[in-house]
């Protein structure tokens, strides 16, 4: 398996040179080359075969052969050593809860496999690093933390991650500021846009990438963003009305999550239709109701993990549908949901079914919501739960007047106090940082 860059200006490289490299030369981001249709007996047995062995043939022919099966089945059993229950909400919505990892977030997949891919490429490979491999990473709320403790104490790699400063939860900036050791936390004045664009000039800098070497944890990284199509098949594996594929509603920031999922049922898994559920960060909702794409400046909303006003991984959505318009609104529908709309629904679910959600769940489940009701019979839906609400319980408490019972690995965090370096939205203070770093 090859990967091309979506601007189609660099040369192709296998999955260890993308991984490595995070970022294509030009910019771009790595995409495979060609979608490879899965065995059908997977799909329609699929109740049959265990998480590993369905993780295992979904990822296989995208690592190809830079990895040896023996160590491929080791780091899949230790990313998905943990649950991901789908659990009935209501009569025909469902919710698939993602945060049953070390950091309560979807993104301890993503991490997990990464950081363990780029722990095999470095410890096999060692006389192709100069020095230590530099993770640069920008998180508006969940990566950072999964990505920390994916590679805290890895040897051979630093990470250092970029986050907005007052628009993390305070769960959140525990979590990505209180390791230590090889992980680093710059707090930056400004948006999470600022922190994208300052870490996609770091990849850009000629002069810096010749002193360090960089690569990326965000989802603009293969290995970071392939694994999420894991999820979509455990759901399926789960869901009861086979007969009837089911819809997904994906919470929606920078699209990496749901443009899995679309990869995953190009490449042969039953979907009947992806919803792209939004908060006031309304790119893409609008581009489906215009044909025209608009890059903005991100909005604070109290679901913080999809403030984005430039989505990075929309993109490769763009690339898996050859660009067609009309391909890509056939199969994705997106809603942009406020604030008050995503407090209100967040109430009602849990008073009225006593299921509580994060806010980037509550706008899963009204997204969905809203697109079953204009359908005469869709079957129902799945809406993915991003995050365990205690990560927002600073948001979800005043909501449901109540207090979110604390994980112990909450309480422990909480006693910690967070190290980080205050610094302006300017790339070339990120620059001298990383220089002396």
């Amino acid at each position: 398996m090859f990967y091309r860059s979506t601007k189609n200006n660099s040369p192709k490289a296998d999955f260890r040179e993308a991984t490595i490299r995070g970022l294509a030369p030009d910019k771009g981001l790595y995409f495979p080359e060609k979608i490879t249709l899965l065995d059908k007996e997977l799909i329609e047995n699929i109740e049959e075969f265990s998480n590993v062995e369905i993780a295992l043939n979904v990822i296989r022919p995208y690592v190809g052969d830079t990895i040896p099966e023996v160590e491929l089945k080791r780091i899949v059993d230790e990313t998905i050593n943990f649950d991901f229950p789908l659990v009935k909400v209501c009569d025909n919505i469902f919710s698939l809860e993602l945060f049953h990892g070390p950091t309560l977030a979807f993104k301890d997949v993503g991490a997990r496999f990464m950081s363990r891919c780029l722990g095999y490429f470095v410890e096999n490979e060692p006389n192709n690093y100069r020095e230590k491999l530099t993770v640069l990473v920008a998180t508006s709320g969940d990566t950072g933390g999964a990505v920390a403790n994916g590679f805290f104490d890895v040897e051979g790699i630093n990470v250092v991650i970029l986050y907005p400063s007052g628009k993390v939860s305070s769960v959140q900036e525990l979590q990505l500021t209180t390791l230590g050791k090889n992980i680093s936390a710059l707090e930056i004045d400004g948006t999470f846009d600022d922190c994208q664009n300052m870490v996609k000039t770091a990849f850009a800098d000629k002069q810096l990438n010749k002193e360090l070497f960089l690569t990326s944890a965000n989802s603009i990284n293969v290995a970071r963003w392939l694994p999420q199509q894991f999820y979509y098949f455990f759901a399926y594996k789960q869901w009861p009305q086979k007969q009837t594929p089911p819809v997904f509603s994906v919470p929606s920031g920078n699209f990496g999550n749901i443009c899995a999922g679309l990869l995953a049922h190009t490449s042969g898994l039953p979907v009947q239709h992806f919803v792209a559920a939004c908060n006031a960060n309304d790119v893409v909702p609008e581009y489906l109701e215009t044909g025209r794409y608009n890059a903005k400046k991100s909005l604070v909303t109290i679901s913080n993990a999809m403030d984005v006003g430039d989505p990075s991984n929309f993109s490769r959505i763009l690339d898996l549908f050859d660009q067609q318009f009309d391909s890509v609104k056939s199969i994705l529908t997106a809603y942009s949901i406020s604030d008050n709309e995503t407090r209100e629904i967040l109430k009602k679910t849990y008073t009225g079914y006593n299921y509580l959600m994060d806010p980037h769940g509550a706008v899963g489940f009204l997204a969905l919501q809203r697109y079953l009701e204009r359908q005469e019979s869709t079957g129902g839906g799945i809406f993915l739960e991003t995050a365990h609400p205690v990560k927002f319980y600073d948001v979800v408490e005043p909501i449901i007047d109540e207090s979110v019972a604390l994980p112990e690995v909450v309480k422990t965090l909480l006693q910690l106090q967070k190290k980080s370096t205050r610094m302006p939205a300017d790339y070339e203070q990120l620059k001298r940082y990383l220089l002396s770093y």
